[in-house]
């Protein structure tokens, strides 16, 4: 694994996603997103579709971990589902392409096995992040061979609807690092500075942190909310 992948080691992933309906959706803005994290100390950017990330390589030099969103009917798996996706992704060059790992059905109804066999045949040398909801869900995506194995999905998912990433100090996580032989990146519902330091005391390789920084929406809910 090169030096820039090593870098994120104990450090914090900023997360530069506004979808079609969000106020700040434009590659553009995504762009000077990630420069603020790069000013603000962020040693890598989480971003979505391959027009994002070319515009956000353009304003930093971070790795990137590149996702395409994108919803097929009748299908729950919306984060990187098909060859398509990772296809448009490799055009622009992310340093780690994320996919869904969970148990959730797949446009066609591929499994995961078969379809992390087909991508890592076209692009051998490409890192993958596994978007996992279940300790289950983690420990099968190790056994494939992703690069990464991310919390990203706990909660999100019908398997994990009861689930809480942060609940009893972590300790999906804590089983999850204790069990799998790849490097585990935490993401999802990591919305304080002193939950991003105990997920790394924890034995997380980095950790991901989106929308309490990148989404001023969901931040000013809450200030709303804390008022009413």
């Amino acid at each position: 694994m090169n030096s820039r992948i090593e870098g994120l080691k104990g450090k914090l992933i900023v997360s530069c996603q506004a979808l079609p309906e969000e106020p700040l959706h434009s590659s553009f803005i995504m762009g000077r997103m990630a420069l603020a994290a790069k000013e603000g100390g962020a040693y890598g950017i989480r971003a979505n579709t391959k027009e994002d990330i070319k515009e956000i390589k353009s304003q930093v030099d971070l790795p990137v971990i590149g996702i395409v969103k994108r919803n097929y009917e009748g299908c729950d798996v919306y984060i990187t589902p098909t060859m398509k996706e990772v296809d448009e992704l490799m055009e622009a060059g992310p340093e780690i392409i994320a996919m869904d790992a969970t148990i959730s059905k797949r446009p066609g109804g591929k499994s995961l096995d078969d379809f992390f066999h087909e991508v890592k045949t076209k692009y051998p040398d490409q890192l993958f992040m596994a978007d996992c909801s279940t300790i289950e869900e983690a420990l099968h995506a190790d056994e494939l061979g992703f690069d990464f194995i991310g919390t990203t999905m706990v909660g999100y998912t019908e398997q994990s609807r009861h689930l809480r990433i942060e609940e009893n100090d972590f300790e999906i996580l804590r089983e999850i690092v204790a069990k799998v032989k790849h490097r585990v990146i935490a993401e999802g519902n990591i919305n304080t500075p002193e939950k991003a330091r105990r997920v790394i005391e924890l034995g997380a390789f980095s950790v991901v942190v989106g929308s309490i920084i990148t989404r001023p929406q969901l931040i000013t809910k809450s200030f709303v909310e804390a008022l009413s």
